[in-house]
């Protein structure tokens, strides 16, 4: 009997008569031989059948088959440097668990709705297989490095009676009869259990109801959050930049293959090794209005006009040759997909053709005192070749908890960490405020109610020390080490505005 294995240990088997169970990606026929994809959840292997008087019927049988058919095959493991995973099999027996037709998501090009709509299906695709992966690896890259250092895990309450952060992003939900709220952080609850073990982390989904189509927004995304006591500002950054770095370097040692795949260039990742960037919010209010950011932006503008009539005469180009009279099937299906790639991109053009002059003037005219938005994070980001710390931003920006410095009292101890190639924020930290005082203060001029923070406050009564801390977000960071235009391929059922199914 054949030795059941999988498609990631087929070098070990080499010369071996092996079973192999999985899902027929794909199938082509020259008479004789047929070669079936196979994939089955690590890899993907061709499989080669010789048409024989013996196995006619089996043959005939495999050569219908529809995609995403479930199967087993037996065969000889030979090493093939040409093929995918640089082996393949040599079939014998290949026998049907279930036979399928009409799988609707063919290896055409589909739309981002279509695929959206079918997520389910979808994450079996190359593509969103390798990103999954890549996940599962970053993930548990961000756990060893905490737990390695002596850090708890702190399981903090999704269901939460005040905001954590800006009160109008928050879901409500009836909880009795009475108003709750889905957690946005799980922060104050780890300053309160860094308080018994020194150093803690929580790591669960978190929930913004920010009504923003952007390509970084999702409305449920994984965020890890360390705290740590006795520390000032500069070991919350100190920690974040050992951190990114780390997790970093586990994920392309282990996944080359799925990065390659994906497109990505690995040269930005590989500068980690040298410091961050660190820049003020001042520094980066100055940078945004500088001349070299204008001609950046009127330089991305003139690039994505040029594209734009590039594009529309690639498109009439390959229209005009799928319509042609003799254009043979294969040849027509693949302009198909080129056509609605090259559609796709031009819309991309299109809106980066609007939205520029917007930019623009967003930089041009940034007052100090106003939050750094996206567009203007992804400015700071591209002028930088490694992450980039934007640390001491105006008080009025941000959250009440954050401590107030005390050089200057209009900015407070905190730092975002910008992703370069434009990809923005992916954490965002400070310093805590301890003062009891001065904490009250900024409750009352965000006119919280005081009642719901009582035992936060409680915090700052009994044994209150220096800390802080920063929470990472998992979808943005992910896009940024796969080169992802959108952070909605990076969970793998997206929640955003207007989209719940499946």
């Amino acid at each position: 009997m054949a030795m059941r294995t999988t498609i990631d240990r087929l070098s070990q088997h080499v010369g071996q008569t092996v079973t192999l169970a999985g899902w027929l990606y794909n199938r082509r026929s020259s008479g004789k031989l047929l070669f079936l994809l196979l994939r089955d959840g690590t890899g993907i292997c061709q499989c080669v059948l010789e048409r024989t008087a013996a196995n006619a019927a089996m043959f005939e049988a495999a050569e219908h088959l529809g995609q995403e058919s479930s199967l087993e095959v037996d065969g000889v493991v030979r090493a093939e440097p040409r093929a995918e995973g640089g082996h393949e099999l040599a079939a014998t027996a290949v026998r049907v668990l279930h036979a399928c037709q009409g799988y609707p998501i063919t290896l055409k090009e589909h739309g981002v709705d279509f695929l959206f709509q079918h997520r389910h299906l979808w994450l079996r695709s190359k593509r969103q297989w390798a990103i999954l992966r890549v996940r599962s690896t970053l993930v548990d890259a961000i756990r060893q490095f905490f737990n390695a250092r002596g850090f708890v895990l702190i399981d903090t309450p999704i269901l939460t009676p005040a905001a954590g952060e800006e009160a109008q992003t928050l879901f409500t939900v009836d909880y009795f009869g009475e108003p709750m709220y889905l957690a946005q952080t799980g922060q104050l609850y780890v300053e309160a259990a860094c308080m018994a073990h020194r150093k803690v982390y929580c790591f669960g989904p978190t929930f913004r109801a920010e009504k923003s189509k952007t390509r970084r927004h999702l409305t449920e995304f994984w965020m890890v959050e360390p705290e740590i006591a006795f520390a000032e500002l500069d070991d919350v950054i100190a920690l974040a930049e050992e951190f990114v770095r780390e997790i970093v370097q586990r994920v392309i040692a282990a996944h080359p293959a799925e990065l390659q795949l994906l497109g990505r260039d690995l040269t930005v990742l590989s500068r980690l090794d040298q410091p961050f960037y660190r820049i003020t919010y001042s520094e980066a209010a100055e940078i945004l209005r500088s001349d070299h950011v204008r001609k950046m932006l009127e330089g991305d503008l003139e690039r994505a006009r040029a594209q734009i009539e590039e594009l529309k005469t690639q498109i009439a180009e390959k229209e005009r040759e799928r319509t042609a009279s003799g254009t043979k099937k294969w040849k027509a299906e693949k302009l198909v997909q080129e056509i609605a790639q090259a559609r796709e991109e031009l819309a991309e053009r299109e809106e980066e053709v609007r939205n520029i002059p917007r930019h623009m003037e967003l930089a041009a005219n940034f007052q100090w005192g106003r939050d750094l938005g996206g567009s203007d994070e992804t400015i700071i980001a591209r002028l930088h070749d490694r992450p980039v710390f934007v640390t001491h931003y105006p008080r009025q920006v941000k959250a009440f908890y954050m401590k107030r410095n005390a050089a200057d009292p209009r900015v407070v101890n905190n730092v975002d960490l910008l992703a370069p190639e434009g990809y923005g924020e992916i954490i965002g930290g400070s310093q805590r405020e301890d003062d009891l005082d001065a904490l009250l203060e900024r409750i009352g001029e965000e006119s919280l109610p005081q009642a719901a923070y009582e035992w936060y406050l409680d915090l700052r009564r009994y044994g209150t020390v220096p800390h802080g801390g920063f929470g990472l977000g998992v979808e943005r960071t992910l896009a940024w080490l796969c080169g992802l235009k959108h952070v909605r391929e990076t969970i793998p059922f997206a929640r955003t505005l207007g989209r719940v199914y499946p």
